[in-house]
């Protein structure tokens, strides 16, 4: 059976790396039960770092819309070098809430 594929990286999710669950639109914005997508989890953490959750629901509540956000972006070059099992500490402040 295939790895399943991150949506922000395009990088492959094996079954022994750490991966997540991202809600597209924040469950505190009316996003439970709502659409959400498999993502390792240093890329979800990046995404939660980035951005504030009203954002993520106004303005990012797609995986097109995440890749357009200059600092995801900058990231998804970055991380797409490195293998489907990598893992580091998420790079930068963390968002203000």
């Amino acid at each position: 059976m295939l790895d399943p594929i991150c949506p922000l990286c395009q990088r492959p999710i094996p079954a022994d790396v750490p991966q997540s669950l991202h809600h597209l639109v924040p469950k505190l914005k009316g996003g439970k039960g709502g659409p959400t997508v498999l993502l390792h989890h240093i890329c979800h953490r990046e995404i939660h770092a980035a951005l504030t959750e009203a954002e993520l629901a106004r303005d990012y509540s797609t995986v097109e819309a995440l890749h357009s956000h200059p600092r995801l972006a900058r990231f998804i070059t970055w991380i797409q070098k490195r293998p489907p099992g990598f893992s580091s500490r998420v790079p930068g402040k963390r968002r203000k809430r």
